[in-house]
């Protein structure tokens, strides 16, 4: 009897210390390193104060972004859609997922993140934060195919997951909502602000004549006037992240916003991407239709299709578009190219 309560006792002082780990440990904060162009012209980032970025949150994050227990067969992880290579995206027109059916909007590239300040996530803006938008693909059956309750069986049941997410989060209980919020915390941190423009802007880069030129076509309003969609120098992110009608199609059978937020006036209407890290990106447009810049340059120049909800922004609709010099367009791709950021694409930390 003496020998069972001594166990007894033993067993109980385990658990009360595993008790109080959970209780006490506290995860280092993580220091995002905000690039000097961003902390001079906007805001700071976005970080919700009930999933502030950590240590070990964005390590777990990074993790489970590459893992492909995520998936229902183990055989894709977040990563397969979103190369860091490819700036976050990959090569095709629409992925295939783990049954090797496809979707009908091109995967978009992941960078700058916390800085979407209105929070509206995916081409249509239907996913409202990045933790809800980290929780969809899992259980999409033409992307993942999996569910969150088999996922979290098979994490708890590993022999890592369980100290990374106490480590993480306080606690080894293993759900989509600590997934979807250490996958949110690694995506704020992928930052890409070092483009050869981007040092021209710091004063370490010279642009050629070209690249020079392509910007004042792409800031002229009497030209290609691009900058209210995608920014400008002022605007380090090079997008609005507002939903747009630029005059793709007549009519629609991809409505867009309008499909969200059942107005017609929203039908075909789809998120501004940065125009940042175009390099690596193609292909171009929410269904991927244009396989290279020259064809989304053609597209703004002579190409425009009228249709009801066309944006206003769209001002020589009648003309087709804004009918650039064959100089002008040539110019017009190397300024867009000089918003490559070569460190991004091939910076360690952010690779498996």
């Amino acid at each position: 009897m003496k020998t069972k309560s001594i166990f007894l006792l033993s067993f109980l002082l385990l658990m009360h210390c595993a008790s109080k780990e959970e209780e006490i440990y506290t995860p280092i904060p993580y220091n995002l390193e905000i690039p000097t162009l961003f902390a001079n012209k906007l805001i700071a980032p976005i970080i919700p104060t009930n999933n502030p970025l950590t240590e070990e949150g964005v390590a777990l994050g990074k993790k489970l972004f590459f893992d492909k227990t995520l998936s229902g067969d183990n055989s894709q992880s977040c990563a397969t859609c979103h190369n860091p290579k490819k700036a976050f995206t990959d090569e095709t027109r629409f992925s295939d997922g783990i049954d090797g059916n496809f979707g009908t909007r091109n995967s978009m590239p992941l960078f700058n993140l916390a800085w979407n300040f209105d929070e509206k996530f995916t081409w249509n803006g239907k996913e409202f934060s990045l933790e809800k938008q980290a929780f969809e693909p899992v259980s999409n059956p033409i992307e993942m195919h999996s569910n969150w309750k088999k996922v979290a069986e098979k994490l708890q049941g590993d022999a890592t997951y369980p100290d990374l997410f106490l480590r993480a989060f306080g606690t080894s209980t293993i759900d989509s909502v600590l997934v979807t919020k250490a996958i949110a915390q690694f995506e704020r941190t992928l930052i890409s602000a070092n483009s050869k423009f981007d040092k021209f802007l710091l004063g370490k880069a010279t642009l050629t004549p070209e690249e020079e030129n392509g910007f004042n076509v792409f800031m002229d309003e009497a030209k290609g006037d691009c900058f209210h969609c995608h920014g400008s120098n002022n605007n380090p992110l090079w997008t609005d992240n507002k939903f747009h009608n630029n005059g793709l199609d007549a009519t629609f059978t991809d409505l867009g916003l309008g499909e969200v937020t059942g107005d017609p006036n929203d039908n075909g209407k789809f998120k501004s991407p940065s125009i940042r890290n175009l390099k690596f990106t193609a292909p171009y447009m929410h269904d991927g239709r244009f396989t290279t810049l020259d064809e989304v340059i053609n597209h703004y120049s002579e190409g425009l299709q009228r249709s009801s909800t066309i944006d206003p922004l769209m001002k020589r609709i009648n003309e087709g578009g804004v009918n650039l010099s064959t100089k002008d367009k040539a110019d017009l791709k190397a300024f867009l190219l000089s918003l490559s950021d070569e460190e991004f694409v091939n910076n360690a930390s952010i690779n498996k």
